[in-house]
């Protein structure tokens, strides 16, 4: 839920009539339609290998064209991680796993935004890699390219003249994170694919089959094998999680018994029944398998695993609960609402906590359920409201009232930590761009991008809502896939549950939550700037419709960033000011706030009328 404003000054204010009222400026709601669009987008940036002919982004051109072929291994195709120029198999992984999985569970609500086609592009660049990367049963390479010798460089993917060494697993090098991550990725991308491509379903769900075995047999940490990725996603986590995600989605996908009797018979030894996590992510996945053993029994599909499952659930709900701040251990969120857990890049978890909470909420409603938490119960409804909150945060709804999606909005970072769209697309010059030439001339320029990475989710502001929209500002400023993979099925969710409202004339005044015997309109009246941030003064003005006194008013506020004037603090609410306690009929009474978003939520909780 979001926070009820607290500061209410007593600094008193006049009567006026609702003829008085100066030009509204009316806001609309988030087009979160729009946003999956551009979030789609953002992933054919990501592309390597030979671009298709129906490629949208055009200022992205062929690239990574011999990655594999001094070993004989055709390694072409893929994704960039972030913004850098490396494939990095176990985030890529993930970030295919999340997006099949926002695929299965809204790809009707994509369908219905004209957007799935492009969902299912962009999870089988991925699985057509992991397929070239799997060229033996035992044997799968997971980098290509060398982050030390990447980072060293500034170059359009284009251009690349930095390492592109190919690294593997196998038996005697194992990787059961990353292996049981592909092999998730490969199960959930087959069940996107059963209806439409049953061949590519079956080729994708025999790969993950054999892939599972391989990272069940050969256990091992990849990063023990690969080293070179040590320094950029080491698998802190170990593959126990890995191991127990691969197993739920491959018996998501077969429907054999095998993997349910993993899942139940590993619960304890693997962490599933043991961890209450408060993170999801590329490395973490427990509370993602949490949230899928939670809907098998839901479903009724325990079986003999019954108790077992409950332990699962029981994780998973702790989960959702430290996120809405209604458990034992709370996730940390900043003055403005947003899920914080590290400087570096922020924001991943955000879109990962909002889609499990989105997933989650749709679980509980179907089973008629609700979530139990230390502080009492949560409605789906309430988890669901939570995660839209997040992502409205990301779309602009924050202290600063910037987008953290490249593209949407009217304010949102424009000189984002990229290779390739800081530089000059190559085919608007195609000058060689060296490797240190590319720092020299592209990355220290106090100018926007060249190129709009659309749809990209950032790293994010800091733990004040704090933010430089800086290149050099790596952990605020670069993009993943990893950000984006998990916004997508929210994105789609929102958009059929809430879809945009219709744009108002701008001198129309259109009300804020109000009732029948009293209305609430907002206008801002005045603007300005201050240390490169637009402030913004709104008036509100709550006017008696009634025939009869308005008296012990109480009004909420949420979404509020600044100062507030002409209201008392009454407990977790507002109330008239001190000059006076009662409002006549037809009569008015103004207050003002100042902060550098969009108006403030503002609605009446409790009035009588005598």
């Amino acid at each position: 839920m979001e926070k009820i404003v607290k500061l209410c000054s007593i600094a008193p204010m006049f009567l006026l009539l609702l003829g008085n009222i100066l030009p509204h400026l009316a806001f609309a709601g988030h087009d979160y339609g729009q946003a999956l669009s551009q979030s789609l987008l953002f992933f054919e940036a990501q592309r390597s290998g030979y671009l298709p002919r129906n490629q949208r982004v055009q200022w992205r051109s062929n690239s990574g064209l011999n990655d594999g072929k001094t070993i004989g291994v055709d390694l072409v195709g893929g994704y960039y991680d972030a913004g850098d120029n490396v494939k990095f198999g176990l985030p890529m992984a993930f970030t295919v796993t999340v997006m099949a999985w926002g695929i299965i569970e809204y790809g009707t609500q994509m369908a219905a935004s004209g957007e799935l086609g492009h969902a299912m592009d962009a999870v089988k660049w991925g699985t057509d890699y992991f397929i070239k990367a799997h060229s033996q049963p035992n044997v799968l390479y997971g980098e290509v390219g060398d982050g030390n010798t990447d980072h060293y460089c500034w170059q359009r993917p284009e251009d690349m003249t930095t390492s592109r060494t190919a690294y593997k697993i196998d038996p005697t090098n194992p990787g059961s994170d990353l292996a049981g991550e592909t092999a998730a990725a490969m199960a959930a991308a087959s069940i996107v694919f059963r209806r439409y491509n049953p061949a590519y379903s079956n080729e994708l769900l025999n790969h993950a089959s054999q892939l599972f075995e391989f990272a069940d047999k050969y256990r091992g940490k990849y990063d023990s094998s690969i080293t070179v990725a040590q320094k950029y996603y080491r698998s802190v986590s170990g593959y126990d999680d890995e191991l127990l995600w691969a197993a739920a989605w491959l018996y998501k996908a077969t429907n054999n018994q095998y993997y349910l009797d993993y899942l139940g018979n590993n619960g304890d030894a693997l962490g599933g029944t043991g961890w209450a996590m408060t993170e999801f992510s590329w490395d973490v996945k427990y509370a993602g398998v949490q949230t899928l053993v939670a809907k098998l029994l839901m479903q009724g599909k325990g079986g003999r695993y019954t108790g077992v499952f409950q332990q699962y659930k029981q994780k998973a709900e702790s989960f959702m609960c430290s996120c809405m701040g209604k458990g034992s251990q709370n996730v940390q969120r900043t003055p403005g609402g947003l899920i914080f857990l590290q400087s570096w890049n922020n924001m991943q978890f955000v879109t990962s906590s909002s889609f499990l909470l989105t997933v989650y909420s749709d679980y509980l409603a179907s089973a008629g359920q609700s979530l139990k938490c230390a502080s009492g119960y949560v409605s789906a409804s309430e988890l669901l409201s939570f995660a839209k909150s997040q992502v409205d945060y990301i779309l602009g709804d924050n202290p600063r009232a910037t987008s953290y999606m490249v593209g949407y909005g009217n304010n949102y970072p424009t000189q984002v930590h990229h290779r390739g769209s800081s530089i000059v697309s190559i085919k608007v010059n195609p000058t060689f761009v060296s490797c240190r030439g590319g720092y020299a001339s592209w990355y220290g320029r106090k100018a926007s991008d060249p190129n709009v990475l659309t749809g990209a989710v950032v790293g994010g502001p800091d733990a004040y809502d704090n933010f430089a929209d800086q290149r050099d500002n790596y952990e605020q400023t670069e993009p993943a896939t990893y950000n984006n993979a998990p916004i997508i099925g929210v994105l789609a969710r929102l958009h059929v549950s809430h879809p945009k409202p219709a744009p108002q004339p701008e001198n129309t005044p259109t009300p804020a939550t109000s009732s029948n015997a009293i209305t609430i309109q907002q206008k801002m009246t005045d603007s300005w700037l201050n240390h490169g941030r637009t402030y913004y003064r709104y008036s509100t003005i709550v006017t008696n419709k009634s025939n009869k006194t308005v008296k012990n008013l109480k009004i909420s506020i949420s979404k509020l960033y600044g100062p507030i004037w002409g209201l008392t603090k009454f407990g977790d609410s507002c109330t008239f000011p001190s000059w006076t306690n009662s409002l006549p009929a037809g009569k008015s009474i103004e207050f003002m706030y100042i902060h550098s978003a969009s108006p403030a939520n503002v609605w009446v909780s409790a009035y009588t009328l005598a």
